[in-house]
């Protein structure tokens, strides 16, 4: 088998699709399967090599940390014929996913795609609502030519299914067990950090309006001062709303920016509580990166996380974008300190039950059911 990948984000880019595109071509290492990336050029000091194309890109106006690239067709088509992949797989419906769904009908090859990001949904926190039908008329048409669909949830396949895309599979996510762990949990968080609360509230993800983080602010802001003396709040990440989150935070916020290897693993481990107020995830890699790390989770019960998170097991699911419900579910946990530590073993224990092997292993079959597919009906 050869693989081909079109995507508008592949590290060093930050983000949980990165990431997960970045450890599905190491597996295809691993098991010797050749393949080409096509991806945007990021600017970066990154080492180039042979099987991952790089093409001009400029930033997406409602994402600016995803890039659209500026593909070359022509150096694509020749790449592609030399190449000669069983599959191609389309993980973008931007511009590097139109080259490869145009490449894949104009040469025969078999197309999986997958689908990552509730762009639909962002929309209502831009006030663009408006154009949400015509972003599901594109997806329908972008999509009618895969053979399966992947998405990491079944919140996200209901969803897709409801506006009438077919052919949905699950490509679940895993998560780094010996990196994500109880075992990086120590000191030096605090001290880079100056931090001198007992209790340390982290979040981490982009700093934009999809990912509830008024909530999170008002939170911050109406925990009793009793219980508010003893904690810090550590905001890991990025992106449009840092500047205007940073003029209105509490005393007791931090903001660290970007953070990740040892840093992120550290921050994770040595975490009180992860708080995520997100509705908007068709999954939620950091969610199960902090149960990994043995730190529960206060998140949102919406999309892929009330998939991960075991309420009252391994952290707590609350009201989405309601202040009073994360406020209390925050309350209720620190009260309990055994409860707290429960937690914390069983978040480890439903971790470990993910495993990437497992989750790509799926992924490969899903592969070589679409490339058989594509040869039965060259035959019909």
């Amino acid at each position: 088998m050869k693989v081909a990948i079109f995507t508008d984000t592949y590290v060093p880019q930050v983000n949980g699709v990165a990431r997960t595109l970045k450890r599905w071509s190491e597996y295809l290492e691993k098991k010797r399967i050749p393949y080409r990336v096509y991806a945007p050029d990021v600017r970066s000091n990154e080492e180039y090599v042979d099987h991952i194309h790089r093409f001009n890109s400029v930033p997406f106006w409602l994402y600016p940390e995803c890039r659209l690239a500026l593909p070359n067709l022509i150096k694509i088509k020749r790449d592609l014929n030399d190449f000669q992949p069983d599959l191609i797989h389309i993980a973008t419906p931007f511009n590097l996913g139109l080259a490869g769904l145009h490449f894949g009908k104009k040469m025969g090859i078999p197309l999986v795609g997958s689908y990552h990001t509730h762009f639909d949904q962002y929309l209502d926190y831009y006030k663009l609502s408006f154009l949400s039908p015509f972003v599901w008329k594109y997806m329908q048409w972008f999509h009618q030519p895969f053979k399966k669909t992947l998405v990491p949830s079944l919140h996200t396949k209901r969803e897709l299914e409801l506006h009438g895309l077919h052919n949905i599979g699950l490509w679940q996510r895993g998560v780094d067990h010996e990196h994500f762990s109880p075992a990086h949990r120590d000191d030096i968080v605090r001290r880079h950090f100056k931090i001198d609360a007992p209790i340390l509230l982290t979040y981490v993800g982009r700093l934009a309006p999809e990912k509830g983080l008024d909530t999170l602010i008002n939170v911050a802001k109406a925990l009793p001062h009793n219980l508010n003396k003893n904690i810090h709040w550590l905001i890991v990440g990025d992106g449009p709303l840092r500047n205007h989150l940073q003029s209105i935070a509490p005393h007791n916020m931090t903001f660290a920016g970007y953070q990740d290897g040892e840093s992120l693993a550290r921050i994770y481990a040595s975490s009180t509580l992860f708080v995520f107020p997100s509705a908007t995830e068709t999954f939620g890699n950091v969610v199960l990166e902090s149960l990994s790390s043995g730190t529960p989770v206060v998140a949102a019960n919406a999309g892929g996380v009330k998939e991960i998170l075991d309420h009252g097991k391994t952290g707590l699911l609350c009201t989405p974008n309601d202040d009073y419900s994360f406020t209390q579910g925050i309350i209720d946990l620190l009260s309990d300190q055994e409860q707290l530590a429960s937690m914390r073993i069983q978040a480890r224990q439903e971790a470990l039950r993910r495993s990437w092997e497992e989750i790509f292993d799926q992924l490969m079959r899903d592969y070589n059911e679409a490339i058989g597919d594509a040869k039965l009906a060259s035959f019909a």
